[in-house]
């Protein structure tokens, strides 16, 4: 088991700017409104559980249906370079599933939110390119800063105020451009090659 700070620290950023938590911070508290309650823990251990999961058994399946990391990572690359135009431009490409049922702690919070198609697709990617250990480490991290974002929404939401959390969506999302970019470049030759 090989621990390499600068791989943990890469990848937990590149997740924290894919969740986006801070950014999804008035979609949360819409869906307490709505709802009635959050359940914090429950949301934070199912979207980690999905990661994780899909983390270990996401590579099977994709060898099950015949793409390779490698491919994965280029179209991952893609999804990525969208999410962060979302996030800089402030324009929608993805369109967001608004049903809910009973309990908006697992559907939509913890998935497709948390633990949705742009964190699973960033998961395989990282895969392709950093070790085991500092991806989990990375999802473990997130989710605790998940965990702390749900507990305390409203008061973060009343600290950033509206410009803080639009102008932190903005610098994730040029560092999140960058990754995609170099993510692309790094795996497009393994490809050609």
């Amino acid at each position: 088991m090989k621990f390499d700070f600068k791989e943990i620290i890469t990848a937990t950023m590149v997740l924290f700017a894919v969740i986006d938590i801070i950014g999804s911070i008035p979609i949360v508290l819409e869906l307490k409104r709505k709802s009635g309650k959050i359940e914090s823990g429950k949301a934070t251990l199912v979207a980690g559980f999905i990661m994780i999961v899909f983390l270990f058994i996401g590579e099977k399946i994709l060898g099950l249906i015949g793409i390779d990391v490698n491919s994965f990572a280029v179209a991952g690359a893609f999804v990525l370079f969208f999410l962060a135009l979302e996030m800089v431009l402030g324009h929608k490409f993805f369109k967001e599933d608004e049903e809910m049922g009973s309990s908006a702690s697992i559907v939509p919070l913890a998935f497709p939110i948390i633990a949705g198609a742009g964190s699973i697709t960033t998961i395989l990617s990282l895969r392709a390119e950093y070790e085991l250990i500092s991806i989990v480490l990375a999802i473990l991290i997130n989710m605790l800063f998940v965990f702390f974002v749900l507990r305390m929404s409203a008061r973060v939401e009343r600290f950033l105020g509206k410009s803080g959390i639009a102008i932190i969506r903005k610098i994730f999302g040029v560092i999140l451009l960058a990754i995609a970019v170099k993510l692309f470049t790094a795996n497009i030759q393994g490809l050609i090659n």
